[in-house]
């Protein structure tokens, strides 16, 4: 895995809209908190563009925006604005070479799981699946976990995550490079030439929002056929917020826990990165960690991210 620089004080981070458009009051109060987390924002007209209703305007406009960020020796990092929908669309764009070339730590989730995964399964780039702008920074300490978000851009390891409802489906205790994202996203992207590909070893982290228990099944039952779930030596779901049936007659962790009986490694269920109810935390992706369940579950980052 190719690793971005530490963020540091005073680093310039763009800000991206690979995605869907956002209201400005959110991206204005989201900027506010990177200057408050002492760092520069910066950011082109194009991030403020839309097209169809529900993108944040053309494809090609996204990618070039994005891209000449990357390129951008001043630029540290770049960090998405908002999901919703799009992001894959910049991936046929998005050059390789380039990326690995001047890796740089890219800051996102929800859809934007279609480029976070590319870029560390596809072009071997570490990545932060994190806090974006809209609802998260934008919301100050309600809306992000500022601890595990400063230690991971700026070189943090040893770091243990406990945070309060992380629930053991299975004992057990793993460690390996961590992968993953929203679960729509990694299954729509198999059979294509971005598809989702971990190595054997991995640990696995699997979260989505609003997605009913019996899809939640089909793309688990998915990714068990495709042989992904097979390479994993742990599972860390995410709270899954939104996807219990009405009144809880059917749960998401009911499904899940159905579903890994017999996988030969700890299951967590319940850590609150990416559509979480409360503070997003922040995990890396391509570099090592430690899932335990016992004596308190918890996710240990064994490696940085950065370099």
């Amino acid at each position: 895995m190719r690793k971005p620089r530490p963020l540091k004080s005073g680093d310039r981070i763009a800000v991206v809209a690979p995605a869907s458009p956002f209201a400005r009051d959110e991206f204005d109060r989201g900027v506010a908190e990177l200057t408050r987390l002492g760092f520069e924002p910066i950011w082109d007209e194009a991030v403020f563009a839309t097209e169809g209703g529900y993108l944040a305007g053309p494809a090609d406009l996204r990618a070039q925006s994005f891209m000449k960020h990357w390129n951008d020796a001043s630029v540290a990092a770049l960090i998405a604005v908002r999901g919703g929908y799009g992001s894959v669309q910049l991936l046929p764009s998005l050059h390789p070479p380039a990326l690995v070339a001047e890796p740089k730590l890219f800051i996102g989730y929800s859809d934007n799981t279609s480029v976070l995964s590319w870029l560390t399964c596809g072009c071997g780039i570490t990545g932060l699946h994190g806090p974006m702008l809209e609802r998260r920074l934008a919301s100050g300490a309600a809306g992000y976990d500022e601890r595990s978000f400063l230690a991971l851009v700026s070189n943090g390891s040893g770091i243990e995550l406990a945070p309060d409802g992380l629930d053991v489906l299975r004992p057990g205790r793993a460690q390996g490079p961590l992968f993953g994202g929203t679960i729509a996203q990694l299954v729509a992207s198999l059979g294509t030439p971005f598809a989702f590909d971990p190595p054997e070893g991995c640990l696995l982290f699997l979260e989505d929002v609003s997605e009913r228990p019996y899809r939640i099944d089909r793309m688990l039952t998915q990714l068990r056929l495709s042989g992904i779930l097979a390479r994993a030596r742990a599972l860390v779901f995410g709270e899954m917020r939104g996807c219990d049936e009405p009144g809880g007659a059917l749960t998401a962790r009911e499904v899940i826990a159905r579903l890994t009986v017999g996988f030969p490694g700890p299951v967590l269920f319940g850590f609150p990165s990416g559509h979480t109810s409360g503070p997003c935390w922040t995990l890396p992706f391509g570099v090592d960690v430690r899932v335990e369940s016992a004596p308190r579950p918890c996710v240990v980052i064994e490696e940085p991210a950065v370099a």
